[in-house]
Formats: structure tokens, sequence, C-alpha cells
């Protein structure tokens, strides 16, 4: 019986070929495309850091998380190993619940949780429970991992109800682009593996490593930007663009303007 920490151990085995351009790296470009979240991490801390300023904590877990969450990735397509599969699939699963634990909005809580240290109380738990189940079956992970996906969406558009400002709106749509064109890559390298196998182009879930944190670096300034009005009554959010507005590519962030007067 093959090591857990084994080259190729792992129930999943992605679309693109083994070990073609490297005796060492299993997946090649699904390794190297995790770059992607080595950029993302900082350009969040730096584009918000009024933010960070004023609430230090979420954004550096949330940021420092994602940068595991790259470091894990690699390794994982980089051995295929069962232990690599595992860090991968927790670290987002941990992630996530970080950033529910800090962000999620009080007004949607459980009408049993009266505050938030109940609620960081309830998704430590149900992170833990989650944790276990995830060794019954490794290969269901990513398939319950993207389902939750759908739960930000709805609460994304719940938010936007609430919202009149056209750049918010506009940024949730880039966001959902994003999102839409990185789901379809994921699934496309799962389901239709054969067909880009033969016409000798494997590498949707490279692509997926790339567009999935492209939609994270316009998914995170709006959850800060909806945190801001919930959590930070006296500060008022600004979308700004990095580097211009006047630029056709560009990065989204939240700026904080300058306290109200308090009559």
């Amino acid at each position: 019986m093959p090591s857990i920490f084994s080259y190729q151990s792992a129930e999943v085995d992605w679309c693109e070929g083994n070990f073609e351009r490297s005796t060492v790296i299993a997946e090649y470009y699904n390794t190297i495309s995790n770059v992607s979240f080595f950029v993302l991490s900082p350009a969040l801390l730096y584009l918000n850091r009024q933010y960070c300023q004023q609430r230090t904590l979420p954004l550096y877990f949330v940021s420092g998380l994602l940068f595991c969450v790259g470091i894990f990735s690699m390794y994982f397509h980089m051995t295929l190993s069962y232990v690599g599969q595992l860090l991968d699939e927790l670290s987002i699963l941990w992630t996530l619940a970080v950033a529910y634990s800090f962000w999620y909005p009080r007004v949607y809580f459980p009408r049993c949780i009266k505050s938030r240290k109940h609620f960081f109380w309830l998704s430590g738990v149900t992170t833990v429970i989650s944790t276990l189940m995830s060794f019954i079956k490794p290969a269901f992970n990513a398939y319950a991992l993207n389902c939750i996906a759908f739960h930000l969406l709805y609460l994304t558009w719940c938010e936007l109800k609430k919202c009149n400002d056209k750049r918010v709106h506009r940024m949730a749509a880039v966001m959902v682009v994003w999102w839409v064109l990185a789901i379809s890559s994921w699934i496309s390298d799962r389901w239709l593996c054969g067909l880009w196998q033969a016409i000798n182009f494997p590498y949707f879930h490279s692509f997926w490593h790339v567009l999935i944190a492209m939609s994270l670096l316009y998914c995170c300034p709006l959850v800060i930007y909806f945190d801001v009005n919930y959590e930070m009554p006296s500060f008022k959010p600004k979308l700004g663009y990095w580097p211009s507005d006047s630029w056709p590519v560009v990065v989204p962030y939240v700026a904080l303007e300058e306290p109200h007067k308090q009559c």
C-alpha cells in the first residue's frame, strides 16, 4: 500500500498529463498557475490598507490563508499525493470558515446566535466536523466546496438589493463573470477531459487557478465594502480602482472616507 505522502496516491487526478515537462512536478501548469494566489494576498493587503488599519484581523487572516491555499495547491499538483489533496481542500475550507466568521453580516445570523463570538463557535464546530467528514470520501470534497459559492452569490444578491451605488453593482457583475469563467474551466477539466486530451489542450484546471484568483480580487473588496457598512458605521466605504479609473483594466479596492461628524 503506497504511503499517503507518495506521488499519485491521491484519489483525484486532473486532466493535465503527469510528469510531461518535469520529472519532479506531476502537473506542471496546474502547479505553477498557483502563483496567482501569491500575488493575490499581498495585493489585497496593499490596496485595502485603510481598512486593515481600522480592522486588522479579518483581511490579514484571510490573505494569509489564501497564501496557504496557493502553497498547498502547488504541493498537491506537484505530487498528486493523498496528503497534498487534503491539505489543498482543507486550506480552502478553513479560509472560507474564517471569512464567514469575520465577515458574515449579523443580520443573517440564525436566531439562536446572539453575538459574533457565538457565531465564531458555530463556524468553528461546523468546520471541524466538515474537516473530519472530508476524510470519508475525498473525491467529493471539491464539489462540496464549490457549492458554497452559490450561498455567497445569494448573499451578494441580497446585499445588492439594499445598495444603490452603481460602482458596487458593476464590481459584483465583474466578479460573477470571473467566477463563471473559473467554474466553467473547472467543470470542463473535470467532465470533458477526454475532449481536451484529444485536441492536446488539457490545461483548463490551471485556468481555474488564475480565474478564481481574479474573481477573489473583486470578491474581497465587495465583502469589505459591505463589512464597513455593517461594522464601521462611522466610516463611509468608497470604491476605488488601481491604478486609475481611466485604465481599461483595473483592480478594485475599498477606501474609507473621513468619519462622519457626530451631532
